[in-house]
């Protein structure tokens, strides 16, 4: 039997899981990560917790499985995109914490790069609009307040990684110092026409070139693990930013198949084959997991707050004991009672992009119970969902591409039944949940497999694709566009 072993650093928490040749889970094992609030909007990891608790993971899922690391054929690696990690090139150790993805403290950086006119020129070479949540803002903000970065970084002293750098730095002992296409083209640093990185960004940006990684394809041979990690030196053969790899995972190869993510945020990517389009609807155009030498390009849309409402329902209103009762307390009332939930609490990304928006609850009566804001909270997700299809089939419909016929789903919220059925009705295609959802790390062991040789081609993994349930829309198309305005309501009154 040939395995493949997935480790899928997350935002929440860092997992490892044991594949086998036909794309089934053999083991896993999972840790929380500390999620760190220094100020309002700010949001930190400690990246040595990252690397602790993603090689334990790894140690304990090949235990679980009961093989030794010399059965596994190759290593993939997929994580918590723009998350922000710099380093001192002598000793491995941080000069900071790690600044998470959904931290906004860079905005007013990015702010002044939009009143400068620079917002056109970058989305043209990176497929991506000015916005704190890209690394490249994150970094430059590490090099202007972290005492003495500057200077270290002009030294050649530095390196900086995202999560995957990070973590290969660890796995080789220092030997290693390279990315993925897929993790680069969201630095907003990296031209996704050419693939390298962007002097002129750099410039901008004031980033030495020196602190920056190698960029590989996704599927390629990064380097090995030191073998006294896990027993035996592994290849290292596929890295892809946690979106792109759920997009490798479900087997959407061709243009127009889409798939949705739904974890602590909500990610849509469209695959649009190796055509580069500039979104027109408040999209971002980001680089696909890559096999050399094809280009690969998606349109995508992230929703900032999706499964993580549910965690506020847990710890700040404390409306739930544990995220997995939301749905039985959500099912305890027939809809929501008229209340819409937007949850703002760190800006709204796609298609709106408000960074400075706030959440908001409407709606709310002498009837309202918490029944009806955990529904709310639910159908939020859905909601934000909708609307970055509805703008992906704008975006499509004026390339005169074909609307798309079905979403595929993954991450933990697309379990909750009661979710995906809503979704469906709003959309109105039908909402399919694969058999394996745990298709970010399946991504990555799929990619890792095609550079080791365990599959042929990707038509070989698309075989490998199964449907757990079909959500089909029960709603009428008009009730549905009805419910779709009074979204867009409340989102006017959050933004107002």
């Amino acid at each position: 039997m040939t395995y493949l072993l997935a480790l899928d650093q997350g935002t929440s928490s860092s997992r490892s899981i044991v594949f086998d040749e036909q794309g089934r889970s053999v083991a896993q094992a999972q840790l929380e990560l500390t999620q760190i609030y220094p100020r309002p909007g700010w949001v930190e990891h400690d990246p040595l917790e990252i690397w602790r608790t993603q090689l334990a993971t790894a140690r304990a899922a090949l235990h679980q499985a009961g093989i030794a690391a010399s059965a596994v054929r190759a290593v993939g690696i997929t994580n918590q995109r723009e998350t922000t990690v710099l380093w001192n090139r002598k000793t491995g150790q941080p000069v900071h914490h790690a600044i998470v993805w959904q931290d906004r403290r860079s905005e007013p950086a990015c702010a002044q790069l939009r009143a400068q006119g620079h917002g056109a020129a970058i989305q043209a070479r990176t497929g991506l609009l000015i916005d704190a949540y890209f690394s490249g803002s994150k970094l430059q903000w590490l090099l202007d307040h972290v005492p003495g970065a500057r200077a270290q970084a002009e030294r050649g002293e530095l390196a900086f990684g995202t999560v995957d750098s990070w973590l290969m730095w660890n796995l080789t002992h220092g030997q290693l110092h390279a990315t993925d296409v897929s993790n680069a083209a969201r630095s907003m640093l990296f031209d996704v026409h050419e693939n390298r990185w962007d002097d002129a960004l750099l410039a901008l940006l004031r980033i030495p070139r020196s602190l920056l990684p190698e960029v590989l394809p996704s599927s390629a041979h990064f380097g090995d693990t030191a073998p006294d990690l896990l027993g035996h030196g592994i290849r290292i053969g596929g890295v892809a930013g946690d979106q792109q790899s759920a997009l490798f995972g479900q087997a959407c190869f061709g243009a127009g198949m889409t798939k949705n993510t739904y974890g602590t945020g909500c990610f849509m990517l469209m695959h649009l084959g190796a055509r580069f389009q500039t979104s027109q609807n408040g999209l971002l155009t980001t680089s696909a997991a890559q096999i050399a030498p094809e280009r690969a390009y998606a349109l995508e849309g992230s929703v900032f707050v999706a499964g993580a409402v549910v965690q506020w329902l847990r710890d700040g209103l404390r409306a739930i004991a544990h995220s997995g009762e939301v749905e039985a307390l959500a099912r305890s009332v027939p809809d929501a009672g008229g209340v819409l939930l937007v949850p703002a609490f760190t800006g709204l990304g796609a298609p709106y992009w408000k960074p400075d928006a706030r959440g908001t609850i409407t709606g709310l009566t002498r009837g309202s119970t918490l029944a009806h804001i955990a529904r709310a909270a639910l159908e939020s997700i859905a909601y934000q969902s909708a609307a970055l299809l509805q703008a992906m089939g704008r975006d499509a419909a004026a390339a005169g591409a074909a609307p798309v016929h079905e979403l595929r789903v993954d991450g933990g919220a697309c379990a909750n039944d009661l979710l995906m059925q809503f979704q469906a009705d709003l959309l109105g295609i039908p909402v399919l949940r694969p058999a394996v959802i745990e298709t970010t790390a399946l991504g990555a062991a799929y990619l890792a497999g095609l550079s080791s040789g365990v599959y042929r081609s990707t038509h070989e993994i698309a075989q490998l694709w199964r449907a757990e349930r079909r959500f089909e829309p029960s709603l009428d198309s008009a009730r549905a566009q009805e419910l779709m305005a009074n979204w867009e309501r409340a989102v006017r009154q959050t933004t107002a």
